[in-house]
């Protein structure tokens, strides 16, 4: 998979193709994140068919795919930063649709255990070559609303995996809603094989053409960057609870809103909701919606916001996420705590958009804080603490403390399961506000705008 191809790509691609580009990473981001997500609203009748408890679903929903996921995405981007992205993109959609589909055959916990692992083998894959690639089709100036374009795949994803899990469940089964997913991704892989052109490293940042480097001096390069550290295990603490909630809150929906939800739908269409349908029909409906809807406003504002004040302070691609996760809490607490449901849906929204502003800001700092050349590696390194943190304990947390709750509050522990989780959004908005004090020290690859204070003149 030498990176042969990399001098063909045209010195100056035309916006026709790199929105061609852009459209076409969303589309693998997209089948990424409902092979990842399906089994938050798969859960409900796999747990009944298993038999297995919160806590035990946790870990194989999310210990089980964070382990190899993360922990193989540090060497599979150091393979990135010399060789073919768009290889390695292509091989690793083909092995995570086709354990997606194994997980529909499995008859066992532990083999369900053993193939989500093997999807979060293949999506390691995945994300860290596609942010370099990003970077190396969209100048500076515009990689943050690039990135958070990029990002919309997970809102598109995590809806549709969540909708579409709930229809198949409800014509065929769960076992049916997997296999033809990983299908459909197998399908796509030769695709963008075919039509996807690997850029020029660092085409549009400034110095010498970059040279390949190994981990350690990314490593040694990143102890020097206390903003990516900061902005790492900020990002943790609110993946926590961004993936607990994909996991748990259509389950939520199912234990504590079942009749409201039936009432709450009661305008739809007949076809919609054929008669007798299950309450996992109409949670995949509502849920997915206050996904798909407030994910992708609350991305493009993030991306939006950073470019725009970044353009005055580097310190905005750190602040602007804090602040939107110090108001991300209070709108959750307000939205769990409700027993309307149109209320929830209305409310939900507002957290929802907030609690995903970060990716376009946060994303598009790692790129300029770190060379061209270390940029899928350093990504993949972030990916690291970002998952093994946010996916591999926030399901597993989340889960447990529902067990932990359901004697004293039967069927609504995950309501104060998810109450107590809140807590991590702040901490996350505490990591961020630090990050944006080392941010303009740490930035590479261009000038640091004037208006920039120094790292040193910034009030305690």
């Amino acid at each position: 998979m030498t990176d042969t191809t990399q001098g063909a790509a045209p010195a100056a691609p035309n916006m026709g193709y790199r929105t061609y580009v852009l459209i076409t990473l969303i589309i693998v981001y997209t089948f990424n994140f409902i092979d990842r997500q399906i089994i938050g609203i798969l859960a409900i009748p796999i747990q009944q068919e298993l038999g297995v408890s919160d806590t035990t679903m946790g870990l194989m929903r999310g210990v089980s795919f964070a382990l190899f996921y993360s922990t193989l995405g540090v060497p599979i981007a150091w393979l990135a930063d010399r060789s073919s992205r768009v290889w390695i993109m292509t091989i690793a959609l083909s092995l995570w649709s086709l354990m997606t589909a194994v997980c529909g055959m499995i008859t066992t916990p532990v083999q369900l255990f053993l193939a989500r692992m093997g999807v979060g083998v293949g999506e390691a894959g995945g994300v860290a070559p596609a942010y370099s690639i990003v970077s190396d089709y969209f100048p500076p100036e515009q990689r943050a609303r690039a990135l958070a374009v990029y990002s919309f795949g997970i809102p598109i994803g995590s809806a549709v995996g969540i909708v579409f899990g709930g229809v198949v469940v409800t014509l065929l089964d769960w076992r049916a809603a997997f296999i033809i997913i990983g299908v459909m991704g197998l399908a796509f892989a030769p695709i963008f094989r075919l039509t996807m052109r690997e850029p020029e490293r660092g085409r549009f940042d400034a110095g010498p053409k970059p040279t390949p480097v190994g981990v350690m001096p990314v490593i040694r390069k990143l102890m020097t960057k206390p903003s990516f550290w900061a902005l790492s295990v900020g990002a943790a603490f609110s993946s926590m609870m961004g993936y607990g909630l994909f996991a748990w809150i259509p389950t939520l929906l199912v234990r504590s809103y079942s009749e409201g939800l039936v009432e709450f739908f009661s305008w739809a269409p007949g076809f919609l909701f054929p008669e007798g349908a299950p309450a996992v029909l109409y949670a995949s409906y509502f849920y997915g919606t206050v996904v798909l809807v407030g994910g992708i406003v609350g991305i493009w504002m993030g991306g939006q916001l950073a470019d725009k004040l970044g353009a005055k302070s580097r310190s905005a691609y750190a602040i602007v996420p804090a602040v939107a996760f110090l108001a991300t809490a209070p709108f959750l607490i307000a939205a769990v705590l409700s027993t309307n449901l149109t209320l929830i849906f209305f409310v939900m929204l507002v957290p929802t958009a907030l609690s995903l502003a970060w990716l376009g800001p946060v994303l598009a700092a790692f790129q300029h804080i770190v060379p061209p050349n270390m940029r899928a590696t350093a990504s993949a390194l972030f990916l690291l603490i970002n998952n093994l943190i946010g996916i591999g304990i926030g399901d597993l947390v989340i889960g447990a403390m529902s067990d932990g709750f359901a004697s004293a509050f039967g069927d609504d522990s995950l309501r104060y399961s998810i109450l107590c989780g809140s807590a991590f959004y702040l901490a996350a908005a505490a990591m961020l506000f630090i990050a944006s004090r080392y941010l303009a020290k740490d930035w590479e690859g261009d000038t640091a705008p004037a208006a920039e204070p120094s790292t040193e003149a910034e009030p305690a």
